[in-house]
């Protein structure tokens, strides 16, 4: 879904799944059994780059051209993974995340989901019928499903709303098998045009687009540190392996950061731990992390064929839409999580000020007319998005506003299981 979603290649995509996934395991001494996919996070990121205006409708016009800028952004972002990884190093866990609070974090996950839903709505006037099956299919397996069923409800909403699509649209149909049939059994996975490298040398390179990027999509990168935190954590909880203290989290954000910062440069999207993969670790039973390492290579094997990257690309904007609607609520419910399972006293001003000033310039911003505040200097105009004066504000105001108590719970890594 996330490079049909932020118009990124589904095979490059792939390819760094594995590849990221194998260099993970490299740096945190094959002992952490995580897959790392592509994250969801970075999409409103991506898509703020790529937009060049809107139709009459209110839909989003893209330019799939600038996404090598986005990705320049996204390779910065993953570099901030290994700041955050020396950090931890020097001055250890609970010095550090004190300017990371949930009240800062949350609200920016809340916001990442709540900007994307727009977007959802706009695939989903496509074909309202295919996209209200794709939601009811996820729901009813979040709800009601068994096993595995309950851990991929998004993938099944997928093919099932896909499925339903061909059965009832014949124009559907028709596009679908058209794509698959020209696609090609085997062919490179990386298109040069994408990667990051493609930026520099060219005539028409814009060195304003190039910062407004990384100026827009860093900020992300504070949730998704915190959220691969949160990954690193529940893992270790369920294999009763203590991976906070050995690899330690200074490992785990490097091999993280550096799998994201790769593939971007590559034209694929960030890569991210998954807290699903959680959810399957303790229904199989199976923490070998030798066993991810296979996945990572069937990921990589299947990259190389075009035929699946097309059936993929090919997949209807509603169903697209349906699934989006609810994965787009879901992380807006997750930061909403975050802020109760920490207990974040909200009769507190000083919250309330960070909580306000991070949603309503974030959502204020992009739901605005201009959709960005833009700023010239030196020459240079700079177009910086919601979520990333929202999150820069956000930060700051926790720094220095009196009262920050917040420390984060090191108990479970002064404590090394057995």
């Amino acid at each position: 879904l996330v490079p049909a979603l932020s118009g990124l290649d589904v095979a490059t995509s792939l390819l760094f799944a594995g590849l990221g996934t194998l260099l993970f395991h490299l740096l945190t001494k094959g002992k952490v059994p995580a897959f790392l996919g592509s994250s969801f996070a970075f999409i409103g990121g991506y898509n703020a780059v790529r937009t060049i205006g809107t139709n009459a409708d209110g839909s989003a016009i893209y330019n799939n051209d600038l996404l090598a800028y986005a990705c320049f952004g996204v390779a910065i972002a993953g570099l901030m993974y290994i700041i955050l990884s020396s950090l931890f190093k020097i001055f250890g866990v609970k010095k550090v995340m004190r300017y990371f609070p949930p009240i800062v974090t949350g609200p920016i996950i809340i916001a990442i989901g709540l900007t994307l839903s727009s977007s959802a709505i706009t695939n989903c006037r496509a074909n309202w019928l295919v996209a209200v099956v794709a939601i009811l299919i996820v729901i009813g397996f979040n709800m009601w499903g068994k096993g595995m069923t309950k851990i991929i409800p998004i993938l099944l909403g997928v093919l099932g709303s896909y499925v339903f699509a061909l059965i009832i649209d014949p124009a559907a149909r028709a596009h679908v098998a058209e794509t698959v049939s020209e696609a090609a059994w085997i062919g490179l996975p990386v298109h040069g045009e994408r990667t990051v490298f493609s930026l520099f040398g060219n005539a028409d390179f814009n060195a304003g687009l190039l910062v407004s990027a990384i100026f827009t999509i860093v900020p992300l990168s504070l949730a998704t540190m915190v959220e691969h935190i949160g990954d690193v954590c529940a893992i270790s909880s369920t294999v009763e392996k203590n991976y906070m203290v050995d690899p330690g989290f200074h490992r785990t954000l490097l091999g993280d950061g550096l799998a994201t910062t790769l593939a971007s440069l590559f034209g694929a999207p960030a890569n991210t731990t998954y807290g699903e993969n959680t959810g399957v670790l303790a229904l199989s039973r199976v923490y070998d992390p030798r066993v991810i390492r296979i996945a990572a290579c069937i990921a990589i094997v299947v990259s190389f064929c075009p035929k699946f990257a097309a059936l993929v690309s090919a997949m209807p904007t509603a169903t697209i839409g349906g699934v989006s609607l609810v994965l787009y609520g879901m992380i807006s419910a997750v930061g909403v999580r975050n802020l109760i399972e920490n207990q974040v006293d909200f009769q507190n001003n000083r919250n309330v000020l960070v909580a306000a000033l991070v949603l309503v310039l974030s959502l204020g911003i992009a739901y605005s007319t201009a959709g960005a505040i833009v700023l010239e200097l030196g020459g240079v105009t700079i177009s910086l998005s919601g979520l990333a004066v929202g999150s820069l504000v956000g930060i700051v105001l926790n720094a220095i506003l009196p009262g920050n108590d917040f420390e984060f719970d090191t108990s479970e890594l002064e404590e090394t299981a057995e």
